[in-house]
């Protein structure tokens, strides 16, 4: 991988402020990149953006905006591209997760409405607004990628996390699609992290608990962190990746493909 390789290339991450986006931010600051982080958490998205501006000598732009509006979403795309001239990473990462609830006829429709809008209404925006001028950008031999936050959720889904098990199910699909019609400028290909160490599990022991209390078990016998996703991320935004796309990259030690997710209802739901 070359050195700096996103030199002079804009990089946008949605959910930048806190865990996965948070993190590639600073991947991405380190090679080079000029990024624009938003987020709807105004404190942490200045936060982050003022650290890494200070270690990297680099442009970051910090916006506000909810994903799962149009109007805000438009505005960010406009703002994007006038500060930073130009978008050839996309990671699609803005997400609300963690939400243990009822059954899928039991869950309120708000909370419903609420994790799909997010999680799968705000990529597709963001990528319906970004995507248009990306694909007219005059990079060789791709003009951008597109890399969007998935989970293994999406691919066994957890009767605990129905309406988030369908929003990143549905995240995948729409990755499939992307490829398709945005090829061959553009790639696009989904990461589905496993049980990793972030924000909400801020430790090992954390989520340990988490993974017991499920009765996960993981193959490789240990937690995820969030470099395990971090050099995916990095490999998808290098040339190396050049002719991939259309995939689902599970990162989770092998939990959905040789392990067991034994994922119980509780009697009152």
């Amino acid at each position: 991988m070359n050195p700096k390789f996103l030199k002079a290339k804009g990089v946008l991450i949605t959910g930048g402020a806190s865990g996965f986006g948070r993190a590639v931010a600073y991947a991405f600051a380190e090679q080079g990149a000029d990024i624009a982080i938003v987020d709807i958490n105004q404190k942490l998205l200045e936060d982050v953006s003022s650290k890494i501006r200070k270690q990297f000598k680099c442009k970051v732009i910090p916006i506000s905006c909810d994903v799962s509006k149009s109007n805000e979403v438009q505005t960010m795309a406009k703002q994007v591209f006038q500060e930073l001239e130009n978008v050839y990473i996309l990671f699609n990462n803005a997400g609300i997760g963690n939400i243990y609830g009822p059954t899928l006829l039991r869950i309120k429709e708000e909370i419903f409405d609420l994790i799909l809008n997010t999680n799968l209404r705000g990529q597709w925006l963001v990528t319906k607004y970004i995507a248009k001028k990306m694909k007219k950008q005059d990079f060789i031999p791709l003009a951008g990628k597109i890399i969007c936050t998935a989970s293994i959720a999406g691919v066994k889904v957890n009767p605990k996390l129905c309406a988030y098990s369908i929003s990143k199910a549905g995240v995948i699909a729409m990755m499939q699609m992307l490829a398709k019609e945005l090829a061959p400028r553009i790639t696009v290909n989904a990461i589905s992290p496993g049980y990793h160490v972030t924000a909400i599990y801020k430790t090992y022991e954390a989520m340990k608990a988490t993974m017991d209390d499920g009765h996960v078990k993981t193959p490789l016998n240990r937690v995820g962190t969030i470099n395990d996703v971090v050099n995916l991320m990095m490999f998808l935004a290098s040339d190396k990746s050049d002719f991939i796309t259309g995939h689902n990259f599970i990162v989770d030690g092998g939990i959905a493909e040789v392990g067991t997710a034994a994922h119980y209802l509780d009697s009152e739901f």
